[in-house]
């Protein structure tokens, strides 16, 4: 029974400016802590939320993903976040997460935001993801999917979750920061795990503020950590799993849950 140790970056972004981010990030692993599990980055972390693929679109083993590979490895430990990925033609706004033996996995983003348009030009992604890391299993999500409790929902058969902690990774505009924090406090709750959302803060080059408040929530909904608004930060937090056991065990409404499928 592992407890699991997360580096919440919380950061303001370069718009449509790759390079500029990734060496920016590079400046802020400098003082890194030691002996992490888990760095998580925001939603298009070396771009901002576009939709410009003629600029920004990289291939899916391409610059960006190089720099994960390169920190995973130099850090030990998985890193994730999303970029915008031209795979066989197509655009899609990709999650990867990076282990630091090189292997990999991908989430492509299933709720594309319609308000912005990108529903019209990025494809949608078709299977959630669930990963495995120190005991944990991990369903990684992107920012918009946080509204859509059917495709996040948790599964309960033979004794066992689907997922123990729920990731978002997002750039989510300050206007509307308190859905933020009643999303993330209600998957939490209903899904009887840890739910995590790391978001951006700045400007964006539409001119959205973003604030942040990325933060941590129990499966009692109850936010355990919620990162400063408007603050650039490196934020680590530990998450016990005997806490989360024992609150499962102890009520555990899973058991009543409706079975379906989404198709």
């Amino acid at each position: 029974m592992q407890d699991l140790k997360i580096h919440i970056v919380q950061s303001d972004l370069f718009w449509e400016q790759a390079e500029k981010n990734l060496e920016y990030f590079d400046n802020k692993f400098v003082n890194l802590p030691a002996k992490q599990d888990l760095i998580v980055l925001p939603e298009m972390f070396n771009t901002g939320f576009t939709m410009n693929g003629d600029k920004c679109a990289e291939a899916p083993e391409g610059r960006t993903f190089q720099w994960m590979k390169n920190h995973a490895q130099e850090f030990n430990c998985v890193i994730t976040g999303s970029f915008l990925c031209r795979d066989e033609g197509r655009l899609y706004n990709r999650l990867v997460w990076m282990r630091p033996d090189g292997s990999y996995e991908t989430y492509d983003k299933r709720h594309l935001f319609r308000f912005d348009n990108e529903h019209l030009q990025i494809s949608p992604g078709t299977k959630k993801l669930i990963v495995e890391l120190n005991s944990w299993k991990i369903c990684p999500l992107i920012c918009y999917d946080l509204r859509f409790p059917v495709w996040i929902k948790n599964s309960y058969h033979q004794e066992q979750f689907e997922y123990d902690l729920l990731l978002f990774v997002a750039n989510w505009p300050e206007t509307r920061i308190h859905y933020w924090r009643l999303l993330m406090q209600a998957r939490a709750i209903e899904n009887l795990a840890y739910a995590t959302g790391v978001n951006r803060i700045g400007m964006d080059g539409k001119g959205n503020p973003h604030s942040g408040n990325s933060m941590i929530v129990s499966p009692r909904g109850e936010i355990i950590c919620e990162v400063k608004e408007n603050t650039e930060t490196i934020e680590t937090i530990i998450l016990p799993k005997a806490k989360l056991i024992e609150y499962r065990e102890r009520f555990n409404v899973a058991q009543d849950w409706d079975e379906f499928e989404i198709k």
